[in-house]
């Protein structure tokens, strides 16, 4: 059974960074897709980031595209997702998600089976 657990949310002022996690478990093919995805209050929730673990490949989102960075440690089934230049706006629960196999197109929460239960992070001004 695939299990995802993230960390390293937390509480930054405008213009800081972190560094989130999600370890993943109960799998052993070298394949899969992993993303990021946030939802906000009243929001729905969307895709960030993903990376094929294969190859490294990833693809952003025009919200994300320059301040984060999602990467990969296959060694450990890890995941993370750098974030700089945090801005109020980016305040919302932070989740991670799997896909065993490659990635598809887009980064939408439909093509994700696996998720994490969801780190928070909260941006001030």
């Amino acid at each position: 059974q695939v299990q995802l657990a993230e960390s390293g949310g937390g509480s930054v002022q405008a213009g800081g960074s972190l560094r989130l996690s999600c370890a993943a478990s109960g799998y052993t093919t070298s394949s899969n897709c992993m993303g990021w995805f946030r939802q906000a209050p009243g929001k729905e929730r969307e895709g960030i980031a993903k990376i094929w673990t294969l190859t490294g490949n990833t693809n952003y989102a025009d919200s994300a595209k320059g301040r984060f960075t999602i990467s990969q440690d296959n060694a450990k089934n890890t995941a993370y997702l750098q974030m700089n230049n945090l801005q109020p706006e980016d305040t919302a629960m932070y989740y991670c998600a799997a896909r065993l196999g490659v990635c598809r197109a887009y980064i939408r929460t439909a093509d994700f089976p696996y998720w994490g239960q969801g780190t928070q992070v909260t941006v001030s001004s």
